[in-house]
């Protein structure tokens, strides 16, 4: 799989007086799994839109697999065939089948021929675990299955690297699970993915390293283990506190 890195530099957003991020310098290797945590309005989500010119950036620099998107000269539709996105809600054509959403966008902008499509279509169905709901539509599957079809919509473009927009915070609890269960597979397969999530037991166990943003900054980031467990910055702490077991929050006994 080839997958792209992302090199961020003084990244700056700010919406007239609200001053959303405020100089993020961040890079992610390669195959590598970062999960973004953090209070809402801290800046994550718009971190994540920057990436792929979904957001302007008012200033700095963000390059993606060597192709820098904030150059005024680039193809931006280039860069985006290269980014996988997963957002909060499906964006699923409802009067499409399961089929038609997947084989729409690669006819659309990759220009392959409907068996191709199609072909593609089913091949990442079965990654997600429906390939038999290729023929159902949107409004016959749950929560947890839509978010899966738009996980392998993303991947029948072929992405080197997917951006996950709390890609399970409008589904019920009892369905997060599969969703992540998707997630963790990919990064087994070596995906560049960067999460935006609330899921501190994915990002514990699956991440290379979190990334804590309050205010428009990066306040702390590190291993994963490390930055949920054993939280070095107060704020990084405090806001642990309120989403975990407050048992889990406490940092490990030092022997």
């Amino acid at each position: 799989m080839t997958t792209a890195g992302i090199e961020i530099r003084g990244l700056r957003k700010s919406f007239g007086d609200n001053h959303v991020l405020r100089g993020i310098d961040l890079d992610i290797a390669a195959g590598e799994v970062v999960c973004v945590i953090g209070p809402s309005g801290s800046g994550k989500s718009t971190l994540l839109r920057c990436v792929n010119l979904l957001e302007e950036p008012t200033g700095g620099r963000i390059v993606v697999g060597g192709t820098e998107v904030t150059d005024p000269e680039v193809d931006i539709d280039a860069v985006r065939r290269r980014i996988g996105m997963v957002f909060q809600q499906f964006h699923l054509f409802p009067h499409l089948t399961v089929t038609g959403n997947l084989t729409l966008p690669q006819r659309r902008v990759l220009r392959r021929d409907r068996d191709r499509a199609a072909g593609v279509a089913r091949e990442n169905l079965a990654r997600v675990g429906l390939l038999e709901k290729a023929d159902a539509y949107p409004a016959q599957l749950s929560g947890g299955q839509r978010q899966r079809v738009a996980i392998a919509r993303a991947l029948s473009m072929g992405p080197e690297l997917m951006l996950f927009d709390e890609p399970t915070s409008a589904l019920d609890p009892e369905l997060v699970g599969d969703v992540l269960s998707v997630m963790w597979v990919l990064a087994a397969e070596g995906m560049t993915m960067v999460v935006v999530t609330h899921e501190m037991s994915f990002a514990r166990e699956v991440a290379d390293r979190v990334v804590f943003m309050d205010g428009g900054v990066i306040v702390e980031q590190g291993p994963a283990a490390r930055v949920v467990g054993d939280p070095r910055h107060e704020r990084t702490r405090n806001f642990l506190s309120r989403v975990l077991d407050p048992a889990a929050a406490r940092p490990p006994a030092r022997g």
